[in-house]
């Protein structure tokens, strides 16, 4: 079904991981890849039996960003909106599909993220990596600006100060350091980190989905909403939630003293 990366399916369904899978450019992104991308997510965001959704990358890095080669080949007095084509065309569309997903998703960050790659796990849920993965917010080395939505989240997550740093230096962050700043949520041993964060997956998974896809909306209308507006959001959220199954077989568990089994709607 997808040519431009691999995909696995596990807890019956579940849990779905896209693997972007072209080492020899340290899994570079294309147009085609960036598509493909969004449909993938697009379809999980559909699909009632996924609950939840994993990007990670094979090799020594987790994506190198954008392919130079494929972005430059154009003729400049032809071809002068290029970039902005590729990135309103490609990009854009790319990442809304991951942040408007229904299903949590997480990156698994195996090794370097680098410019739009770094942007592509952080624009995730959250973010998983190895210890020895790094962050770079390389685009200044090439004359660019940082975007795969990295105006946009840069400073909500780390403050002006330190985005506007990482952004006109390009610094390599380590995952350890990256977690220090709150840039992501946890970093494990090398050796360790496919079983690790598999145990991870597999629990978000089980969880009520339903309710995670709320609080997913909900804190994305935050950047926006005023104090009040979003009070008034979190009332008509929590009541979407109380309707769900999940919720009834939770509170219904918690009185029996069992473990629930959250069934995801």
């Amino acid at each position: 079904m997808y040519t431009q990366f691999e995909m696995e399916t596990h807890l019956d369904g579940k849990l779905k991981i896209a693997y972007l899978n072209q080492p020899a450019i340290m899994n570079a992104l294309t147009k085609p890849l960036l598509k493909e991308l969004k449909l993938f997510f697009d379809e999980c965001s559909k699909d009632e039996n996924v609950r939840c959704v994993g990007l990670s990358g094979k090799g020594r890095a987790f994506c190198s960003g954008q392919n130079l080669g494929e972005a430059l080949k154009f003729d400049v007095n032809k071809d002068q909106n290029v970039i902005s084509d590729i990135v309103i065309d490609y990009y854009n569309p790319m990442v809304k599909s991951i942040v408007e997903c229904r299903k949590p998703v997480i990156s698994l960050v195996n090794g370097a993220a680098v410019g739009a790659g770094a942007m592509l796990a952080l624009i995730c849920d959250f973010t998983l990596a190895t210890k020895s993965a790094y962050f770079s917010q390389s685009f200044v080395n090439i004359g660019l600006m940082p975007d795969t939505a990295g105006t946009y989240y840069l400073p909500k997550l780390l403050g002006r100060q330190l985005a506007s740093y990482l952004a006109f230096t390009g610094k390599k962050l380590g995952a350890e350091e990256a977690k220090n700043l709150g840039l992501i949520a946890d970093v494990f041993e090398d050796e360790a980190f496919s079983e690790e964060s598999m145990k991870v997956l597999a629990h978000i998974a089980n969880l009520p989905t339903k309710a995670i896809s709320i609080t997913k909306k909900a804190f994305n209308e935050s950047y926006t909403n005023t104090l009040d507006q979003q009070l008034s959001r979190e009332a008509e959220f929590q009541q979407a939630a109380a309707k769900s199954f999940d919720f009834m077989e939770g509170v219904t568990a918690f009185l029996q003293k069992r473990k629930p089994e959250f069934k995801g709607n």
